[in-house]
């Protein structure tokens, strides 16, 4: 191919590519949009936001979007919350939407409710439409011992000055079971909170519940309330169980020390029994003892003889017995 043609395709395909590469790398769309728009954004600084790795349409068109409702916001704010990690379109809603509702709310610190990690559009809307939060079952004990079963539902409102530091909605609910539980308990009877629900919600609400949150209570009702189980009288049983265990366990400990004791006697018995057998089996060794060695004489042996004798027949008549008839071989 003749070199006069190659040189024209080549030129033409190169300044394809740097029209390519220029468009891409510069906006002019959007440039051209934001000057139909009324905003003086420079195309110099649209290129500045390429090299700063800058998404320029996520700062251009939330900017005309911003102007066109009469937010005085720069494109370096913008850009420097962009660079910071915030959502740039969130924040140019929240702020229309709170200019809208007659919030005070400044760029400044709804980028940093955003940066906070928190919903700056939501937190508005929620300034504007209060959200309701429903609570769990809450169970309480009055005085009477009787258990009351409660739900309430919170009505909130965003504070936009404590979203930032604030605590959410977490805190709320448990403040608010801490009031119910201690509402109830202060009662002398289930009877009166069924009676008068609302005494829990006004005594509730005059808490000062919503202190270091990131929402204002509007109101507190109770949805549900209901009788529990009779928690006094349970209590009571389990008192008294436990009272007849620890009695059974003293009966049962001196039961143990009561036969240890006898064994013991017994033992003692035995052992005496043992000593007066012993002793008995001498008797008749010193009787011997005392014939051979003419300490005892024979009618002192009978004398003795007739008084053991004598002694057996009183111990006989006075147990009620009959008297061993006398063998027919003694005379």
């Amino acid at each position: 191919m003749p070199t006069a043609i190659i040189l024209p395709i080549i030129i033409i395909f190169l300044g394809i590519l740097v029209i390519t590469v220029f468009f891409s790398f510069v906006p002019l769309g959007l440039w051209i949009s934001s000057l139909a728009a009324g905003v003086n954004v420079g195309i110099f600084n649209l290129v500045g936001m390429r090299l700063r790795r800058v998404v320029p349409s996520r700062i251009v068109n939330p900017l005309i979007k911003a102007r066109k409702a009469g937010l005085s916001v720069t494109v370096n704010q913008l850009e420097a919350h962009f660079l910071a990690g915030g959502n740039v379109d969130r924040v140019v809603n929240a702020l229309i939407a709170a200019q809208r509702a007659d919030i005070d709310l400044i760029f400044e610190r709804a980028a940093a409710i955003d940066l906070a990690g928190r919903d700056v559009l939501n937190a508005v809307q929620m300034s504007v439409n209060p959200k309701v939060i429903e609570t769990p079952i809450i169970a309480a004990v009055a005085k009477d011992g009787i258990e009351v079963r409660a739900k309430a539902r919170v009505t909130v409102r965003a504070n936009i000055e404590r979203l930032v530091g604030g605590a959410g909605e977490e805190t709320i609910i448990a403040r608010v079971g801490e009031g119910v539980v201690t509402t109830v308990g202060s009662s002398e009877t289930h009877k009166a909170v069924l009676e008068n629900p609302d005494s829990i919600s006004r005594t509730v609400l005059a808490k000062g519940l919503d202190s270091g949150t990131a929402f204002q209570i509007l109101s507190i009702d109770i949805a549900d309330v209901d009788v529990g189980r009779n928690i006094g009288a349970q209590l009571q049983t389990d008192q008294a169980e436990a009272d007849k265990r620890i009695a059974q366990a003293k009966a049962e400990e001196r039961r143990a020390m009561a036969v240890a004791k006898e064994q013991e006697m017994k033992a003692a018995v035995q052992e005496m029994r043992a000593k007066v057998v012993e002793a008995e089996a001498e008797v008749p060794k010193a009787l011997a003892e005392a014939l051979r060695t003419g300490k005892l004489g024979v009618l002192d042996y009978y004398q003795m003889q007739n008084i053991q004798a004598d002694t057996q027949m009183r111990d006989a008549i006075s147990k009620g017995g009959k008297l061993d008839a006398p063998d027919k071989d003694k005379k």
